[in-house]
């Protein structure tokens, strides 16, 4: 369930609509920072939002590089042993 999730995340959060939406969410703070002046608590905002979106993000990212690994792993396998002339010897350990 959780790849599912990873994968569904990763796929959103790396369109060009996500980038748009963070861009806009930069644009505000900053426009509202002009209004009202960057005091601490207005800076503390951008700041814990982004810590927390980043922390999370590298977990996520994690999770899906780990899960692309696997199958390439798995790719290389099959073309490995599709192959007669091939050295089983060069697959990664990790494959198995």
């Amino acid at each position: 369930m959780f790849d599912r999730f990873a994968a569904a995340i990763a796929r959103a959060t790396g369109s060009a609509w996500a980038f748009a939406l963070a861009l806009a969410v930069v644009v505000v703070w900053f426009a509202v920072g002009l209004l009202r002046g960057f005091s601490d608590t207005h800076q503390l905002v951008i700041n814990t939002g982004t810590t927390i979106v980043t922390f999370l993000m590298v977990f996520l990212i994690q999770a899906t590089q780990n899960r692309d690994q696997a199958e390439m792993l798995c790719e290389l396998r099959e073309l490995v042993r599709a192959v007669p002339e091939a050295d089983e010897r060069v697959i990664p350990a990790e494959a198995d």
